[in-house]
């Protein structure tokens, strides 16, 4: 059974930054996207950026320059180095992972950008 857990979130000033990371476990084999999605209150859950397991990226018009994806494989953990935050990216983020044609999610962590 695969299971994802999420952290690194809190509460950090505008301009400031953090690290989410999420590991991945259980049975994961071949081509595999990771991904973190967030949800506002009262919005719907948006995707934030991707990575496959081939290192390959996509990121969110909103979060370009200011968030990067990346992740170690022989961990099946994948982390959101998050920059330059502002009071909008405040919301729940949670991770997700496709493969084999299955989809998990994680519990989320919250972040909120707040002076």
């Amino acid at each position: 059974q695969v299971r994802l857990v999420e952290s690194g979130g809190g509460l950090v000033q505008p301009g400031g930054s953090l690290r989410l990371s999420c590991a991945a476990s259980g049975s994961i084999f071949g081509f595999n996207v990771m991904s973190w999605h967030r949800q506002a209150p009262g919005k719907e859950r948006e995707f934030v950026a991707s990575i496959t397991s081939g290192g390959i990226t996509d990121y969110a018009t909103s979060v370009k320059g200011r968030f990067t994806v990346s992740r170690d494989n022989a961990k099946n953990t994948v982390y959101l180095q998050m920059n330059s935050l502002k009071p909008e990216d405040t919301a729940v983020y949670y991770c997700r992972l496709l493969f084999s044609g299955s989809r998990h999610w994680g519990q989320g962590t919250q972040v909120t950008v707040s002076t």
